[in-house]
């Protein structure tokens, strides 16, 4: 029988379980895809956690690569051999086997491997989202990422200087700013040491910026508020150290009139046209080679209560991938 992480239970990295599943024929509209890759994202620990709530026993994971070995009734656009990936969901991509609906993949490009697709997809879908459509960055901007050497953050900071930006970046370490600065980092700021809130306005003269993209949450929200320029944009899509607590929403005319968003890339992929339109685009700006996929950690499927625990503990750079 195939294998899956699942869980049964809310809670800490030991609650995943390596588990035998059954894989019934794909329904109709639905593909059964052989994984060849698996992405680890930090969406997964808020599902595990219960930050997200999902209904128990759940499957875990919400990207992956690899090769459709049956189509369901209705299906057209997918055949078996084809080579697919997916980010997004539904929930259940940690796992050999598995039946997706079918609208939710694209065609993985010849030229990209199942460990660049399953590494791709959500955190690259997320940067194109963010960068193009949430705040649609323009040559000129100064932006800040923060958590500039995680998945998202490498893929962000290398989209946004080839769209002409000057990048500022956070990060945790003199290595993940070393990392972070030979991916598209103009100033990196080692925040466990630094005021980044200080050192934003000392590298714009005091200006500010038009755009934050956050996805700390808890510890960093007020200060990256206070690194906008009037009428910037706070754009919080994640919350790595929680979630952001109840705030006077007057704050923000005071600040300078700011607009907060809090987006997810279900609303933006929910049309099939959108989500082929960003995938097309992703793999183009990797294709031409402005932004690099590149694995730094690898783990079994099996293990993968030892990849959240790294991940969790910010031990992990990069893009990481679990193989089957």
């Amino acid at each position: 029988m195939p294998k899956a992480i699942r869980f049964h239970q809310t809670g800490g990295p030991e609650v995943l379980q390596w588990e035998d599943v059954v894989v019934p024929p794909p329904a109709a509209g639905e593909v059964r895809l052989r994984h060849h890759a698996v992405g680890l994202n930090y969406i997964d620990t808020y599902h595990r956690s219960g930050l997200y709530p999902v209904p128990l026993p759940s499957g875990i994971g919400v990207e992956g690569a690899g090769v459709v070995e049956a189509v369901g009734e209705g299906v057209a656009d997918f055949s078996p051999g084809d080579r697919v990936a997916y980010g997004g969901g539904p929930l259940g991509a940690y796992s050999e086997v598995r039946n997706i609906p079918a609208h939710r993949l694209v065609k993985l490009p010849d030229a990209i491997s199942f460990e660049q697709g399953a590494a791709m997809m959500l955190q690259g879908l997320t940067a194109q989202y963010l960068l193009r459509r949430t705040y649609r960055v323009e040559p000129g901007d100064t932006v800040l990422i923060h958590a500039a050497a995680g998945g998202v953050g490498l893929m962000a900071c290398q989209w946004a200087k080839a769209l002409g930006a000057t990048v500022i970046g956070t990060v945790g370490s003199d290595e993940k700013a070393r990392i972070a600065h030979g991916h598209g980092c103009d100033h990196t700021i080692v925040y466990t040491r630094e005021n980044f809130a200080e050192r934003v306005r000392e590298i714009t003269g005091g200006a500010g910026l038009p755009v934050v993209y956050d996805s700390i949450g808890k510890d960093t929200f007020m200060d990256s508020l206070r690194c906008l320029r009037p009428l910037g944009m706070m754009v919080l899509f994640g919350a790595a150290s929680g979630p952001v607590p109840p705030f006077d929403l007057s704050l923000l005319n005071t600040m300078g009139s700011l607009y907060v968003t809090r987006p997810g890339i279900a609303a933006y992929t929910a049309k099939r046209e959108d989500l082929v339109t960003m995938a097309n685009e992703l793999f183009e700006v990797v294709g031409f080679g402005k932004v690099r996929i590149e694995v730094n950690q690898r783990y079994l499927l099996k293990d993968a209560m030892q990849a959240h625990r790294d991940l969790e503990a910010r031990r992990t750079t990069g893009s990481t991938v679990l193989l089957p």
